[in-house]
């Protein structure tokens, strides 16, 4: 084929030697059109892609908001929850004896009333005065009473002469009954008559008795030997007979009671009951003497436990000859122990004072319940219980005044050297 010099050239070929290179001239190449189909599909394709990754990129920031909001609601939660440290309570083993708070009463504690009506004319005792057994405390004018009793006086007296007339008239009627004088009608009715007037002497007589043994009550007797603890009346006051448990509106004069001896009632733990023997002997101290012990002795007990307390009333007796005892006095009575018992105890900054009572709290369950517990022994720092707690429970450490039953909590420590946490 030929070839036409005059629009294309030849040059020898640089790497092939005798080879010919055509060469065209740039205006002579025709051009080339575009392919639209192909270039409309790559932009869709990078639409696309842009697409994805902006809805990646929303849904990616609403998972990590949604992640964030529930990490804060469970920190807030976490939060609002106390956190608390609680110790297991230490066994303690054998104790020796026990300690119980009581109050000492009077052996014998009686208030005074007036069994007549009227004005008190003079007293003879004042409180804190010693009186013996059938010692004069006071008078009582009784003017009523006086007239009341002069009048019953009359009325026997009259009573006593119709009776005798009444006997007179029988033994005449009875006499003349023998000869026929009188009809047998008449004469028992003489003879009824006589028996009649004898009954009302009789209740004249009853009445003027009665009336004499409460003219013998203007004088107010001690009915024992003991001390006035109480003077509620002076000279000249209104005096009303009775006493508000017979149903009177009286108040009481005086009250005397009698400290040579001391009761002193005690609560006893129900698991310290069979340990309580009467005649066995107890000791008291008070806070007044912190030095001296006061000897007593188990008088009594009740023989039952108290269902609401679960508690045995014991009674010791305490002689008080010296009187330095006094009525009413807060005193420990300590009971000699002669069983092994098992007690624990636990630090004093666990207990709670409430109007429930001494109580502690206790975890169970991540939740508080607050336990009423008995004291055993007071050591101190530490106290020793007698009832409501055990070895395996968890017990708080210095709880809060807001604590409350059920309350969630979360314990984050375990106070040293008492053990770990069961958890």
């Amino acid at each position: 084929m030929p070839i036409d010099m005059n629009t294309e050239k030849t040059t020898p070929s640089e790497h092939y030697p005798g080879a010919v290179r055509v060469q065209h001239d740039p205006e002579d190449i025709p051009e080339l059109e575009p392919a639209p189909r192909q270039a409309s599909a790559g932009v869709w394709i990078v639409v696309v892609i842009g697409v994805v990754f902006i809805l990646s990129a929303v849904v990616y920031g609403l998972l990590a908001r949604s992640t964030a909001e529930h990490k804060l609601e469970q920190v807030t939660k976490e939060s609002a929850v106390p956190t608390v440290n609680v110790i297991h309570p230490a066994v303690t083993g054998v104790s020796a004896e026990i300690s119980l708070p009581g109050n000492t009463q009077a052996y014998n504690d009686t208030p005074i009333y007036a069994r007549t009506s009227g004005y008190l004319k003079q007293w003879f005792v004042d409180i804190g005065q010693h009186v013996t057994k059938g010692q004069l405390m006071a008078t009582i004018e009784t003017p009523e009473l006086d007239e009341q009793l002069q009048v019953a006086q009359a009325n026997l007296k009259s009573a006593q002469a119709d009776l005798a007339l009444a006997n007179t008239t029988s033994e005449r009627y009875q006499n003349l009954l023998k000869s026929d004088s009188v009809s047998k009608q008449e004469t028992d009715v003489a003879v009824s008559g006589a028996a009649a007037k004898q009954a009302a002497v009789d209740a004249a007589q009853a009445n003027v008795r009665r009336l004499q043994q409460l003219q013998s009550f203007e004088k107010v007797y001690a009915p024992y030997s003991g001390v006035v603890t109480v003077r509620n009346t002076d000279i000249g006051d209104l005096i009303d007979s009775g006493s508000p448990t017979s149903g009177g509106t009286a108040k009481e004069l005086f009250r005397v009671a009698s400290i040579d001896k001391l009761r002193v009632y005690v609560a006893v733990p129900e698991n310290y009951a069979p340990a309580i023997r009467d005649g066995n002997t107890a000791t008291l101290t008070l806070d007044e003497y912190p030095n001296q012990q006061f000897a007593g002795k188990i008088a009594r007990n009740s023989n039952a436990i108290d269902q609401t307390s679960r508690t045995l009333n014991v009674e010791v007796d305490v002689d008080n000859a010296d009187g330095k005892l006094l009525p009413g006095a807060y005193v420990f009575v300590h009971f000699k122990i002669p069983e092994q018992v098992r007690m624990v105890s636990v630090p004093a900054n666990t207990l709670v004072f409430r109007a429930q009572g001494l109580q502690v709290g206790i975890v169970r369950d991540g939740r508080v319940h607050m336990q009423s517990v008995t004291i055993g022994k007071d050591n101190g720092s530490s106290l020793e219980i007698a009832t409501g707690v055990t070895a395996e429970d968890e017990v708080i450490l210095d709880p809060s005044d807001s604590l409350a039953e059920g309350q969630r909590v979360q314990v984050v420590g375990q106070a040293p050297g008492q053990g770990t946490v069961a958890r």
